[in-house]
């Protein structure tokens, strides 16, 4: 284990009522706590408004403009991560707006950061909203990396207590998530710092 842990933020992307992102996050942000090298912040965007209507340019970008005020912790936690879990559902084929709307009004929050992915729906699991999360994190010059957790079917897959049915699989899958979590995070952080990025 590492002296110093990485900062991992693992962002709740649904804040619709009923939601079952939660029951997703707290599964995967107890195999992060027991993998021993992060310090773990959950957000959850249900917390936060999010506006959708955006500046001309992101806030970052130009000092005349703020984001309101409700969102400063926000601001504040995503800057402070030194890698990102997104745990989203997929929406007709793709992520909710809640999650752009996160997304957009930040900027270089994101930047040189490992970007890693815990989806659910029905169907994919969550990978058409993973791979248009992937174009929309390069944009930004965030690392996504390659490897997911993926729950098809989620609803028959965890018990109603939260529990996986069969824990094996997913479990492997987080493993290999969190050490390339690890890894990235770990590299990029001393780039972050040299060039001044707003995690710094």
């Amino acid at each position: 284990m590492s002296s110093t842990p990485l900062n991992l933020a693992v962002i709740i992307g649904s804040v619709r009522e009923g939601r079952f992102g939660p029951v997703v996050a707290d599964w995967f942000v107890q195999h992060a706590e027991q993998h021993g090298e992060f310090a773990v912040d959950v957000i959850d965007l249900a917390d936060t408004p999010l506006p959708l209507a955006l500046p001309p340019v992101p806030p970052a970008m130009d000092p005349n403009l703020a984001r309101p005020a409700e969102m400063t912790d926000l601001t504040r936690r995503i800057a402070a991560a030194d890698a990102v879990v997104i745990v989203t559902p997929e929406y007709n084929r793709s992520y909710p707006a809640s999650l752009k709307a996160a997304i957009d009004w930040h900027y270089t929050e994101w930047g040189l950061k490992p970007i890693g992915f815990v989806g659910y729906s029905g169907g994919t699991g969550g990978i058409l909203a993973i791979e248009h999360l992937r174009q929309v994190f390069t944009e930004l010059h965030a690392h996504t990396l390659r490897d997911v957790v993926s729950f098809p079917r989620y609803y028959e897959l965890f018990d109603t207590d939260g529990t996986l049915r069969d824990p094996e699989g997913p479990a492997t899958a987080a493993k290999t998530l969190l050490d390339q979590l690890h890894l990235w995070g770990t590299l990029l952080r001393p780039a972050r710092e040299e060039t001044g990025s707003a995690a710094a």
